[in-house]
């Protein structure tokens, strides 16, 4: 399309049943808002669109955990979620919530037109039920093993180990979280939306029409869904939570969630439209309207096959341009789950470390998940902000400010004839906004951060090959030129780190005072203006734009991963159940002693066998035990264990075992050996 007359862009609405953490942000939210501060700092009309997705079974399944009511937990995480975004600093033009009398009414009327339109199919079908709870079960309400990559605990609409969409009676061996019992089919009538009527709309419009613009891993999904062929979908559910279903012979069902939600984009452009005095509808069905939707990888089906294929279907809508995706964040090796709490919530990290929301933001960018899934650590997000933050960008400003303010009282100096490397130090600088520019056009905000530390290392590396410090002594008038130079490049960042680093932005505008609208630059002034800080004009005392971060405050945050993962492990440990009564005669019967492993060797062509020459008190015998997975054969010299000694004796691979090494298993499935190992207790030593 041509340039744009309007730009709406939309972030994945978030569930209200727990708080934002890094993935979500990483995926979802820090890309968009850099697009969005981006987009106005170029001159662009833009409506950024978020609001809390309030329905759909995640939310009472929440609730009923918590003890509560639905509303309740939506309430609670609206305004967590709405808080921390605000203080993290995301410029939604409207975050709004799908509780929301005006979504409500938005989201009836779209399906009424749709269903007045014939658009739907209507069919009763089998539904998994539970008998118990007397109630059929809504997606979230099944888990069970995923078709497609095995996940024991695959939800009935989606795997979050391999993002597979389902249904839920694609589910093998499904079970009701809310009894426990395995469901039944019974038979149910709902309205479908005919997702194979849309196949050839799709494949013209994203396979045909946006092969080489759009993300290879949006692209490859949507390629895969549509060649294995597009099937009818449920846009109803039978659950008391959500919008009802504005038709007769519809009781005691609501709106499907993902037909709702994202409904819910175009009635919170609707409610910022009211407030602002606008008109909503050219956001959405004007043909100079460039739509973006920022989603994580779980999403794509649902906005980029589901959604589009409603708005199809309504008529009057347009589509989206581009939906840049994101793969997934983990966190220290493991995967990010609001269930088992293991995360970095927003609002936690911004108490734990107060002003430090661009730390956060530039860690998550430099090492989004753009184009595969990337691994959240610690120590990354502390190495980044000591070497590439305070040492890089933070050095340079802290170096050129203390400096000006050292030899001319911080008032910028009349520069002298520029010199060659001067004048290519303003040519490259110069050519930063578009090349800045184009990376985040093409979403590739990671590439875009990394550029933007690249204007700090130009000016790092003027400072450190023209060395004022030194000619401040010999040629004052030399460092007038040298210290302008570098003004400028200061100034440039303060503009270009905006939609980066928003908070740091600021503090060097304020340092720098050029908030005045004289001296406010624009993105695309910085490469054409030619004095971007100009000679006489006086600037603030300096002050750190960032602070290192410790080693303690680091481990602060390992340590309540590691708790985390302890609760976990405690959580899920399953007890055997007690075998059938032992009579204290069937007690007797076994003789355990304490013995001591003096040989051990690995069983030929066996993976998990070692052979262990074991010395009783009795005598020494020879035990094959399937632990060799689990240690190595020299490790065991010398280690004192439990043997059932009595044990019939039976032939293993052809080596006659004598006896049996007794044995339990930690939470995360770790052998280790009952053994009494207190000083003095030898070799057969009854156990009794």
């Amino acid at each position: 399309m041509s340039a744009p007359k309007r730009y709406t862009i939309t972030s994945a609405l978030p569930y209200t049943n727990g708080p934002i953490h890094i993935g979500h942000l990483a995926g979802v939210y820090v890309p968009a808002d850099i697009y969005s501060r981006y987009l106005r700092m170029t001159g662009n009309d833009v409506a950024f669109i978020c609001g809390s997705d309030e329905h759909g079974a995640a939310i009472p399944m929440r609730a009923k955990k918590e003890g509560v009511s639905p509303q309740v937990i939506i309430d609670k995480y609206h305004t967590i979620i709405k808080k921390s975004f605000e203080d993290f600093g995301i410029t939604f033009d409207n975050y709004s919530r799908t509780s929301a009398p005006i979504h409500h009414e938005t989201a009836s009327e779209f399906f009424k037109k749709l269903y007045e339109d014939g658009k739907f199919i209507e069919e009763t079908s089998e539904q998994l039920y539970d008998a118990e709870a007397d109630q059929f079960l809504a997606d979230r309400f099944v888990t069970g093993t995923c078709p497609k990559c095995g996940n024991e605990e695959a939800y009935g609409d989606q795997c979050e180990n391999c993002g597979s969409s389902l249904n839920a009676t694609d589910l093998i061996n499904p079970k009701s979280t809310i009894s426990g019992a395995k469901p039944t089919l019974k038979q149910t009538k709902h309205w479908f939306l005919p997702l194979d009527q849309y196949e050839d709309f799709l494949r013209e419009w994203v396979l045909v029409g946006h092969k080489k613009d759009w993300k290879t891993n949006v692209y490859g999904q949507i390629k895969s869904w549509v060649d294995d062929g597009l099937r009818p979908r449920a846009v109803t559910r039978d659950l008391d939570w959500g919008i009802p279903v504005p038709v007769e012979g519809a009781e005691g069902k609501v709106l499907y969630v993902w037909f709702d939600a994202p409904i819910g984009y175009i009635s919170s452009t609707k409610e910022w439209a009211a407030r602002e005095g606008k008109d909503w509808e050219p956001y959405w069905k004007d043909k100079d309207t460039k739509l973006v939707h920022f989603i994580g990888k779980d999403n794509i089906v649902f906005h980029c096959i589901i959604f589009p294929s409603m708005l199809k279907a309504e008529g009057s809508y347009i589509l989206p341009e581009n939906v840049p995706a994101n793969e997934f964040l983990n966190l220290e090796g493991n995967k990010l789950s609001t269930s088992k709490n293991w995360a970095v919530w927003l609002h936690e990290y911004l108490e734990d470390f107060p002003g430090k929301q661009d730390v956060l933001r530039y860690a998550l960018t430099a090492n989004a998940p753009e184009t595969k899934d990337n691994d959240f650590t610690w120590k990354d997000f502390q190495d980044r902000n000591n070497n590439e933050l305070v040492g890089n960008f933070g050095n340079f400003i802290n170096r050129i400010v203390v400096l000006t303010n050292k030899y001319y009282d911080g008032v910028v100096p009349t520069p002298n004839e520029f010199s060659e490397i001067d004048l290519q130090t303003l040519t490259e600088l110069r050519a930063y906004p578009s090349v800045i520019s184009s990376s985040i056009e093409r979403y590739r905000f990671r590439e875009g951060s990394q550029e933007l530390l690249n204007v700090s290392r130009l000016g790092n590396k003027y400072l450190a090959d023209e060395e004022p410090w030194k000619l401040i002594k010999t040629d004052p008038e030399r460092v007038k030129t040298i210290m302008y130079v570098g003004l400028q490049v200061a100034a440039a960042l303060a503009t270009l780190s905006e939609p980066f680093l928003p908070f740091t932005s600021e503090k060097l505008k304020n340092i720098l005072a050029v908030n005045s609208d004289d001296l406010k630059t624009n993105w695309n002034e910085i490469a054409t203006k030619e004095i971007l800080l100009p000679a006489d004009h006086k600037i603030e005392k300096g002050e750190l734009l960032f602070s290192k971060i410790e080693d303690a405050d680091i481990q602060k945050q390992l340590d309540k991963l590691e708790a985390t993962k302890k609760v976990n492990e405690a959580e899920n440990k399953t007890i055997e159940p007690q075998k059938d009564t032992a009579t204290f005669e069937d007690f007797t019967k076994m003789d355990l002693r304490v013995g001591t492993i003096v040989e051990a060797e690995k069983m030929p062509k066996a993976k998990k066998l070692l052979v262990l020459k074991v010395d009783t008190g009795i005598n020494t015998r020879t035990i094959v035990s399937g632990i060799a997975e689990h240690f190595k054969p020299e490790d065991l010299i010398g280690k004192k264990v439990t043997v059932l000694v009595n044990l019939a004796p039976r032939a293993l691979r052809g080596v006659e075992s004598e006896g049996m090494i007794l044995m339990t298993e930690t939470p995360n499935g770790k052998l280790v050996f009952l053994n009494p190992d207190e000083d003095g207790v030898n070799p057969g030593a009854v156990i009794s």
